[in-house]
């Protein structure tokens, strides 16, 4: 059933974007996205593009032909910004690492607008108030912890969705460094491997989001998605896989403390 709320994605054409615009037509909301007038990044880590392989022209043709409503403009640009929010109830936020920090343009935008129901920061991966990270990563979950502070103290009404792992980033290649495709004689665990992790499919992502976009539910909470069947240790990933091509893989645990020795350059 076709949905009243309209929807507006921010960073519609990264790894994440691309998929909650997707699944935002499939689900019959009125589609926005706000795009820049500026070329795709050409420099993705090799990782990110072998997941996600359409460029940031093929998925603007393709949004044309789905019935996406294109909006012409930029987070730094407040005018625009504001704008394009005027005309939606929800907006979500899909920008990258690098943005992280300028959503605070956007909470002002939101403020100044005054008609959204609903505004999704960019996150997508393990709730910020609630993790025991080292550096690097740590800063990065204390700059969202930061927007999330920001949202609550300006009162706007707001979804923090929690994913967990991006199967096209975490399992493509078994966690494995500099490779894009799962190992087949060897492979480098961390720790003793029996951590468990969710995991889930970034197209999967990009449902779960409309979904709790469009349920008055999720209003003001955070929503974990947390598939039981995805939700395995490292070395129940690599058995999987070793079934899967009917071979036992050579294994090298690296310890937790040599870890942290590496993350630091030591």
């Amino acid at each position: 059933m076709a949905t009243e709320n309209k929807i507006l994605i921010l960073g519609p054409t990264g790894a994440i974007g691309r998929h909650i615009v997707w699944a935002s037509i499939k689900a019959g909301n009125p589609t926005y996205a706000l795009v820049r007038k500026t070329p795709g990044n050409v420099n993705k880590p090799k990782l990110i593009t072998a997941a996600n392989p359409e460029t940031k022209e093929e998925l603007i043709d393709n949004y044309q032909s789905l019935g996406v409503i294109l909006l012409e403009g930029d987070i730094n640009d407040h005018e625009t910004l504001v704008k394009a929010i005027k005309q939606v109830d929800i907006v979500i936020c899909a920008a990258g690492r690098l943005l992280i920090e300028d959503q605070v343009k956007i909470i002002k935008a939101i403020k100044e607008a005054g008609n959204v129901k609903k505004f999704f920061p960019s996150e997508f991966g393990l709730d910020v108030d609630r993790h025991e990270a080292v550096e690097p990563v740590r800063q990065v979950f204390e700059e969202k912890a930061s927007i999330r502070r920001v949202i609550e103290a300006e009162g706007v009404p707001y979804t923090y969705l929690c994913c967990h792992a991006f199967t096209g980033y975490f399992l493509r290649n078994l966690a494995q460094l500099d490779v894009t495709d799962p190992p087949r004689d060897k492979v480098v665990i961390l720790g003793d491997g029996n951590v468990k992790g969710a995991y889930v499919t970034e197209a999967d992502v990009g449902t779960f989001t409309i979904k709790a976009a469009n349920d008055p539910n999720t209003l003001n909470k955070a929503v974990h998605i947390r598939l039981p069947k995805n939700y395995l240790t490292q070395n129940e990933v690599i058995s999987l896989w070793e079934k899967k091509i009917g071979k036992t893989l050579e294994k090298t645990y690296v310890s937790e403390e040599q870890v942290l020795k590496d993350i630091q350059g030591q």
